[in-house]
């Protein structure tokens, strides 16, 4: 009897592992600050809409970034690109871990968002260089889990680092996690280069303006600014809002992350298998629909019991999982293999400069109130719904638009003798 052929082989496994823990180091430098809100507004003495500056300092820079390195991105190894904009993410955090005032803290960030918002783009082009269509759901479905993962163990150790040493010690976390995977990557991780095989010769500028013309590219676009618009709305005030309007401890919001991250993790893989078999726009509308839903209920919670609390974040983060895998794994189909590192950079552009549009917007919208407690919550979550609703549409049109071109979006066996030899 044969036995079942492996999905991946051991160096697609140690790829798919060091991606996750790569984006679980970046997006835990973001969410890190969503449930440091709280104390960021009582310690440096701030309004909402200054601590939403501080959230969409990092989107806008990390925007500017992306675009910038757009018509660079197809042009060099991308092993290399993605060490170079590391080690300054990492020089960024540490900044913020330094920074004593709202002002310092506001260009660190802006430093930060500089070198990281350009990562999340070379690690999916790396993933669709390496990796076939057929399972790219799987791989987005674990390294997605990277949010789950910064939840999981990286906020709850932040909060409690920052209860027992001050806010800045979650950055030192950061910056320490980030240092060891970066030796990890400088010596274990293969070039990769099949995209340079492709002779171009359009300059940087001219390859951005492709890229930026091209229409179907620009319906891609426009599905991750909506993407980004729900989560950028609700997640910069949504430990505020669990505190003074839900009324729970910061003790018991420490434990909320800890066994909704605990859930998350268990289901990203399970989502993403799923996508691949049972279609990955299906799988989009069953969380686009159960988002919907919770997204109503959450916003609108007075005080509740933290079980119930607890239930009801677990099915959020459950269907906004569903909604970010299968929508990561069809955009990744949308790009050649030629255009993936421009489209990829301008893409995260997009996501980081339209979420900090919302998260300022989302800072004029929610009013703290001298008790705490933030108004007008519920009118940032009927907003988040439209946008899921508009989104549902356009996906239809993005998957349609990938099934009709289903060979030629699926370049991955250009890169088959990259993975040929297996050094692990």
């Amino acid at each position: 009897m044969k036995s079942k052929e492996k999905v991946f082989t051991k160096y697609q496994v140690f790829i798919i592992a060091v991606l996750a823990v790569l984006q679980f180091t970046i997006v835990l430098d973001f969410m890190v600050l969503s449930p440091l809100g709280a104390i960021l507004l009582k310690e440096l003495d701030i309004s909402t809409s200054q601590f939403g500056l501080v959230v969409s300092a990092y989107a806008f820079s990390a925007g500017a970034s992306g675009l910038l390195a757009a018509g660079f991105a197809d042009k060099y190894d991308r092993k290399k690109l993605l060490m170079f904009f590391y080690t300054g993410f990492i020089l960024g955090t540490a900044l913020c871990a330094m920074a004593p005032n709202y002002s310092l803290l506001l260009i660190a960030r802006i430093i930060t968002g500089i070198f990281g918002g350009v990562i999340s783009s070379v690690s999916f082009a790396i993933i669709s260089d390496l990796f076939k269509l057929e399972v790219r759901g799987k791989v987005m479905g674990f390294v997605q889990s990277a949010f789950a993962g910064s939840q999981v163990f990286g906020i709850p150790v932040g909060l409690l680092l920052a209860d027992k040493f001050g806010w800045h010690a979650p950055f030192w976390l950061i910056v320490g996690f980030g240092l060891a995977l970066g030796i990890i990557i400088m010596a274990y991780m293969k070039p990769v280069d099949a995209h340079l095989q492709i002779k171009s010769d359009r300059n940087a500028l001219q390859h951005l303006f492709k890229t930026l013309r091209n229409r179907d590219y620009i319906k891609a676009f426009t599905g991750t600014t909506l993407l980004a618009t729900g989560g950028f709305m609700l997640m910069p005030f949504a430990a505020a809002f669990c505190v003074y309007n839900v009324g729970i401890t910061n003790q018991q919001l420490t434990l909320l992350y800890f066994i909704t991250g605990v859930f998350s993790m268990i289901f990203g893989p399970i989502i993403g298998s799923m996508s691949d078999k049972a279609g990955k726009y299906q799988t989009f509308v069953v969380g686009s629909l159960i988002s919907m839903v919770m997204v109503v209920i959450y916003t609108n919670l007075g005080i509740t019991p933290l079980w119930i609390l607890i239930s009801v974040n677990v099915v959020l983060f459950v269907g906004i999982a569903s909604r970010m895998i299968s929508a990561s794994a069809l955009i990744t189909a949308m790009p050649s293999l030629q255009d993936r590192g421009a489209f990829m950079s301008v893409n995260s552009a997009v996501q980081q400069i339209s979420g900090g549009i919302a998260a300022a917007i989302a800072g004029l919208i929610a009013m703290k109130h001298s008790s705490g407690r933030i108004e007008h919550y519920d009118t940032l979550g009927y907003l988040v719904v439209l946008t899921m609703i508009i989104a549902m549409g356009l996906f239809y049109v993005i998957n349609r638009h990938i099934q009709k071109n289903a060979q030629s979006a699926d370049a991955s066996p250009v890169v088959s003798e990259v993975l040929s030899s297996d050094p692990l």
